[in-house]
């Protein structure tokens, strides 16, 4: 009786398995991202959170099956944004007062609504490369757990800067109300706090390491350019990255910084205004990636001209350095530097990412490469190209598609229609 037992349930187990449904999509265009051009009348088979199959002509599926029409659309790998801030939005001067005013679980339900826009813009993954109190490891961890939706996040919690470098949370207070920073809030001075600050991160969940190596636009600080960190400190704070597994982002805008960081052998330049030939060259000898933020230097640039936007400490950085992002690009994907599709969103807004896309074809890159930085390539970045940045069979399903063809039009990247992320589909 037993072994009929047995024998019933396996057979059981066996059915189910076998009559378990698919979602089959007929795509009229597909970027695989394994080439840079399309492929006509695709249809995609996914089981459970994966591709299983990639099959030319418009397939039928099974009985039980999910049939998804996007016959009259591109479909392409999940995008993906390798420079975000989910936890803020710059809404002017206001901003700046919102340190004193707001608590962690208020930058916590930002930051899952924030998430949640990303998801419907398209990108199903993002690096969020900085918050104040840890929120996005959290919303990292409720999004896995299904208690919000968003997308997959990669995050460094808290950057790391040296005492009065662009990511001091305490930098501009009056010296009354100015805390006592350290490690723990990601200030470091000298080798063995560097390392500290590291562990410390790792300590916390994060994913990877961000690393402010030169002064920045929007912090209230004088300099936006000037190295932050001397050499020891970014080579202890690389090596000890490494022995935890951790890749490790690098703000920069001056030469000096970017030459120091990338010697170190740091993963990706964010921002990179004043990038020339050596620097360039030295990134291209290093296998550094570069994430340009074009839609930041763009958004800077314009509210720079409006009175009381910025501080009056920021607004002359704003207007120097963000109309300079863009042509920055242009020498760095001409020098064939490796770039990942980054848009610091957070400055602008949560939803504009695909915006950059735009930008960055008009700063002379083909629409294929565009669309190939924002998934091939920043997978490659974030070392899972196993696991996604292309359709291929045994990739996760993160799927999007916009209607028409984004290589004749690639501004149609900001009107993606459908959204899968994990196999699950989150617009239609």
């Amino acid at each position: 009786m037993k072994k009929t037992l047995i024998s019933l349930t396996a057979s059981c187990v066996f059915l189910s398995t076998s009559l378990q449904a698919a979602t089959v999509i007929h795509a009229g265009n597909a970027f695989t991202g394994t080439s840079d051009t399309l492929e006509k009348n695709v249809t995609l088979i996914i089981e459970d959170n994966k591709i299983k199959a990639v099959k030319a002509g418009f397939v039928a599926g099974e009985q039980g099956d999910t049939v998804v029409d996007l016959k009259h659309a591109t479909v392409m790998p999940g995008l993906m944004d390798m420079h975000v801030h989910l936890s803020t939005q710059h809404g002017g001067p206001q901003t700046y007062l919102e340190r004193f005013s707001l608590n962690e679980a208020d930058y916590a339900l930002r930051a899952a609504d924030y998430a949640d826009i990303t998801l419907k813009s398209g990108f199903t993954t993002v690096r969020n490369l900085g918050d104040s109190y840890n929120e996005t490891i959290a919303l990292r961890n409720a999004i896995n757990k299904g208690y919000a939706e968003g997308p997959r996040i990669y995050t460094v919690g808290k950057s790391i800067a040296t005492t009065g470098g662009h990511a001091d949370p305490s930098n501009g207070m009056a010296h009354l109300l100015r805390p006592d920073v350290g490690p723990k809030q990601g200030v470091v001075n000298g080798e063995a706090e560097a390392r500290e600050a590291v562990r410390t991160r790792y300590q916390d969940g994060a994913d990877l390491i961000k690393i402010t190596a030169t002064g920045g636009v929007l912090s209230v600080a004088k300099s936006g350019q000037n190295p932050q960190f001397m050499t020891d400190e970014l080579e202890a704070i690389v090596d000890t990255a490494k022995d935890y597994g951790m890749t490790v982002a690098v703000h920069a805008h001056g030469k000096e910084g970017m030459k120091r960081a990338i010697s170190a052998g740091v993963d990706s330049i964010e921002h990179g205004t004043y990038m020339d030939d050596e620097i360039r060259e030295l990134m291209k000898a290093n296998g550094t990636f570069y994430v340009p933020t074009i839609l930041a230097g763009k958004f800077v640039a314009d509210k720079a001209k409006i009175d009381g936007f910025f501080p009056e400490l920021v607004r002359p950085k704003a207007a120097a350095i963000g109309p300079l992002i863009q042509n920055t690009f242009t020498k760095a994907y001409n020098a064939g530097v490796k770039i990942a599709f980054g848009t610091d969103s957070g400055v602008s807004a949560h939803g504009d990412n695909a915006q950059e896309f735009s930008l960055m074809v008009e700063a002379g890159m083909s629409e294929s490469d565009a669309l190939l930085s924002a998934t091939k390539h920043s997978a490659e970045l974030l070392g899972i190209s196993d696991i996604l940045g292309t359709l291929e069979p045994g990739k996760l399903a993160d799927i999007v598609a916009v209607e028409g063809n984004p290589l004749n039009d690639i501004s149609l990247m900001e009107k993606v229609s459908f959204v899968m992320k994990d196999g699950v589909i989150y617009k239609q």
